[in-house]
């Protein structure tokens, strides 16, 4: 048998040699990043949550080992020019881009040193962030999040929910993209229409003030049904376009499950939250030394079927079974 005390010093010994997880994991050395969202107040506080809980997932910690500079453009996009020079200005060690399209480009004109990060945009390559996919170059990368590849399953959803539906408006803000990309989404939706023989009416709203007069002209003309472009000033204005489509008996598409909570009908697109937090995966990847020209832009993985009720019952709207069986969500 071993003496007592040699069987102590070898416990000794072996704890000594042993990793300590705790100790062995050096917390990652204090960031400082830029954010720059469309409207803090309109926005969803989930989604800045998912991207918070990701940091922290990594080991970053605000006000412990991280620092974040947001940069609010309270819902005007002709702000975001500025705001990126002043995070530019600042130094910080990544700038995180929401505020979809317009934000991005800011993020991207006003450096070519500093890393960028967008959350969620159309189509990176052809709006001009990316030189490819697979590829980014230069000093942006990100996530994308609709595409015109989605208008399909929207028509294909809408005719579901208003099987009689023979003319669905598509509502689209036309200034929130490169004009080679509103081609696609216009291509899209004929291609969609003819598929399922509905006629697709174009309508466009640049902002709050044409939402009268967009509905005016879909109410005129007739349509049956009604998909919306999420754009990051069409969802600050997201209860105002459910409230519009309510009033003028609109079934309508979202591609964003914030218009549904608001009151909207339906939406199908990415989950947000999902985007968000992966976007901490790129962020905390960068600051430790991986260059964004060679992170690939990646396309979402998680999307969503949101359904509300309530909305259905006040257009006097009966959702198939088979539509709510696919539903991610029903809000009663």
């Amino acid at each position: 048998m071993m003496p007592r005390a040699a069987l102590a010093a070898g416990l000794v010994l072996g704890l000594l040699a042993a990793p300590l997880p705790a100790m062995s994991q050096p917390a990652p050395k204090a960031a400082r990043i830029g954010y720059l969202v469309m409207n803090v107040a309109a926005g969803d506080p989930r989604e800045r949550e998912a991207f918070l809980q990701g940091l922290r997932d990594l080991g970053y910690v605000e006000g412990r080992n991280l620092t974040i500079e947001y940069r609010d453009a309270q819902g005007k996009p002709e702000r975001f020019p500025a705001l990126a020079a002043e995070l530019v200005a600042l130094k910080v060690d990544v700038i995180v881009a929401g505020g979809g399209t317009a934000g991005a480009m800011a993020a991207k004109r006003a450096t070519t040193t500093l890393p960028v990060v967008f959350t969620g945009v159309g189509d990176p390559v052809k709006d001009g962030l990316v030189a490819s996919l697979a590829q980014p170059g230069g000093n942006v990368t990100g996530l994308s999040m609709a595409s015109p590849d989605l208008v399909g399953k929207w028509i294909e959803l809408l005719k579901q929910a208003v099987p009689g539906v023979s003319r669905i408006a598509f509502l689209m803000k036309p200034d929130a993209m490169p004009e080679r990309t509103r081609q696609d989404y216009l291509k899209a939706a004929d291609t969609a229409g003819r598929a399922l023989g509905v006629h697709m009416q174009v309508v466009e709203a640049r902002g709050p003030k044409e939402f009268e007069g967009a509905f005016s002209t879909m109410t005129r003309e007739r349509a049956g049904a009604l998909a919306v472009l999420a754009t990051p000033v069409f969802s600050t204005e997201r209860g105002r376009l459910a409230d519009l489509a309510l009033k003028h008996r609109l079934p309508t598409m979202f591609s964003l499950r914030n218009f549904v909570e608001a009151g909207g009908l339906m939406s199908y697109g990415a989950n947000t939250r999902d985007l968000s937090r992966r976007a901490a995966g790129y962020v905390g990847k960068i600051l430790k030394g991986a260059k964004p020209a060679e992170l690939p832009v990646e396309q979402p993985t998680k999307f969503e079927l949101i359904i509300n009720l309530k909305t259905a019952r006040a257009l006097g709207l009966t959702i198939p079974p088979s539509l709510l069986g696919r539903a991610d969500e029903v809000i009663e």
